[in-house]
């Protein structure tokens, strides 16, 4: 058994699903499993972390943690990581676990797996698996020398376990005590959002070039409203004015790993395939039968997305009624 500790993440006052996969996968291998819950006004989120298997809730409360910085942040992770000693530091791997690890490794001193898709624990070791090479292969990474094991896992790579009302946690506060900040965040202003972020949907519905105007990626989105998914785009899409860049899925985007990727009018160039070749089920629709998306996908329609996407919005909509 192993003392993890985990990060968690949580937006406007309410938990990513993120935290609840790490917290899940950690219990699930019967791990003393801390949370670390950092913010203003976070307190009534311990109860849920509780659920998800949480054994005790450290809530860092205070106005000057309203919003995010890695500066700040830090300031709370690195102490409590050097007073609880946990064998192993868990975050997820969004804009935020990326921005935070690596700096909260270096002020431990250890070192860092980034981007994994898989995690496991053997004797109260963390191994995990983690893509090279724009996804073409993967290695399993064990963590050597003293200290704890740091890891960011990729969205949707552990799933989300059932809430058990019954379990709880308990709640411990940390005191918090800011120093040699330089940098602070005074305003956040949101884009519009109607659907989910595709980096933590289990569907997403992403469109290319051949989409040809911006205009006809609503197809897309009529599709995807049908099914609850969000709506992506290749690097060449956005890159067009097609969608904002918020959207764009690939190496130079956002990496997701869904329970289903629909691929729509996007040839499959390396750096788009880097950020989706860990989905679970891939549908590519294109008009080139020698695609390259067509050797990554599960299933493939070779057609005029113009064609294939509304006949499989009704027949969606016919399973969904049904």
């Amino acid at each position: 058994m192993a003392k993890v500790l985990v990060v968690a993440e949580q937006r406007d006052g309410r938990l990513k699903k993120t935290t609840f996969e790490l917290l899940g996968a950690s219990a699930a291998a019967g791990n003393e499993t801390h949370l670390v819950l950092i913010g203003d006004g976070v307190q009534g989120l311990a109860t849920e972390c509780g659920h998800y298997g949480a054994h005790t809730v450290h809530v860092a409360n205070d106005p000057a943690l309203k919003f995010y910085t890695a500066e700040a942040y830090a300031q709370v992770v690195v102490p409590l990581a050097k007073s609880l000693a946990p064998d192993v530091i868990l975050a997820a791997h969004s804009p935020t676990g990326r921005d935070l690890m690596p700096k909260v490794a270096s002020r431990l001193g250890v070192g860092l797996a980034s981007d994994c898709v898989q995690a496991s624990f053997e004797g109260g070791k963390l191994k995990v698996r983690r893509p090279l090479y724009a996804g073409k292969a993967t290695a399993e990474v064990e963590f050597v020398g003293p200290g704890p094991q740091v890891a960011t896992i990729r969205a949707n790579a552990l799933g989300v376990p059932k809430a058990d009302p019954g379990k709880s946690a308990k709640v411990s506060s940390v005191s918090v005590s800011l120093s040699g900040i330089k940098t602070s965040v005074s305003e956040v202003q949101q884009g519009q959002a109607g659907r989910p972020d595709v980096t933590e949907a289990s569907i997403v519905i992403s469109g290319g070039r051949s989409l040809k105007t911006a205009d006809n990626f609503k197809m897309l989105e009529d599709t995807a409203d049908v099914i609850g998914a969000a709506v992506g785009a290749s690097r060449a899409a956005v890159d067009a004015g097609y969608r904002p860049h918020r959207d764009q899925v690939g190496q130079t985007g956002k990496v997701v790993s869904p329970n289903l990727y629909i691929a729509c009018g996007i040839s499959g160039a390396i750096q788009h395939l880097a950020g989706m070749r860990s989905s679970k089920v891939i549908v590519a629709i294109n008009t080139d039968p020698e695609a390259p998306i067509f050797q990554v996908a599960d299933y493939g329609v070779v057609g005029d997305i113009f064609t294939v996407v509304p006949a499989l919005k009704e027949e969606l909509k016919k399973l969904k009624e049904h």
